[in-house]
Formats: structure tokens, C-alpha cells, sequence
């Protein structure tokens, strides 16, 4: 039998009180110069909310409270590094500045998310952010 590990990260729906919502422009592969929501690998020595708190600051500035969970994400093949799972939140800002940082080229904050082409499986977590916020 092969076993395979995966990959554990966090990403995060960081919404601002105007509907806005905080994307980063990727400076590393895969999905270099691609739009995504911030997010990364979980360290060993923390759990999978204290990742999604550390790279939101890691790639936007932002202190963030996570104020739920949007879903869970597994599917085969959705990341090019190998298998993963990422477990995505949705956050409220509660200090910091915004600014690119870490592995964030741009950073924007955009209300025509739903628009655009985003790396990994992002649209498909957005879309199921507002679909439950209706």
C-alpha cells in the first residue's frame, strides 16, 4: 500500500466592512503573478487557525479574527506541489496595515471578486463564502 502525505493549509476570506475583500498577487510558483486569497502551509508546532491568523499577517499586514469556517478543500490535484487539503476561513480585520509582504507581490482589495480568475480552487471557495452569507 502507498500512503501519500498531504499538505495542511489555511486560507482566508478576509472581508472588510464595505463587502471588499482582500486578495494577493502570488510571488512564488505555483500560480506566480496569479491572484489568490492569502493563505499557506501549516508549521508543525501550531494548529490550522493559528496558520490562517499568521499568514494572513505574513502576506497582508493585517491582524485578523477568524469568524468561521467557509468549508474544507481536498480535491486530488488541487495543488500542483503535491496532495493538500486546505481548510478556509473567513476573517474580519482587527488592526495592522495592508501591504504585500512574505510571498504577496500586489495586494488589492476588490469588490468584483467573483469576476476574476483566481489561483488554486479560490473561485470555488469565494463563491461558496457568499453563497452561505445569503
Amino acid at each position: 500500500m502507498h500512503i501519500e502525505k498531504a499538505m495542511v493549509a489555511a486560507d482566508i476570506i478576509i472581508e472588510y466592512e464595505d463587502g471588499s475583500i482582500v486578495l494577493i498577487k502570488r510571488a512564488n510558483e505555483p500560480y506566480k503573478d496569479q491572484w489568490a486569497l492569502p493563505g499557506g502551509i501549516m508549521d508543525p508546532d501550531e494548529s490550522i487557525e493559528e496558520t490562517a491568523v499568521r499568514e494572513a499577517k505574513e502576506e497582508t499586514g493585517l491582524d485578523v479574527e477568524i469568524i468561521k469556517l467557509v468549508g474544507v478543500y481536498s480535491k486530488p490535484g488541487r495543488d500542483t506541489r503535491g496532495r493538500s487539503v486546505s481548510v478556509c476561513y473567513a476573517a474580519k480585520v482587527t488592526g495592522g496595515e495592508l501591504k504585500a509582504d512574505t510571498d504577496a507581490k500586489e495586494i488589492l482589495r476588490t469588490k468584483d471578486i467573483l469576476k476574476m480568475k483566481l489561483a488554486f480552487d479560490h473561485n470555488q471557495m469565494v463563491e461558496e463564502y457568499f453563497s452561505k452569507k445569503k
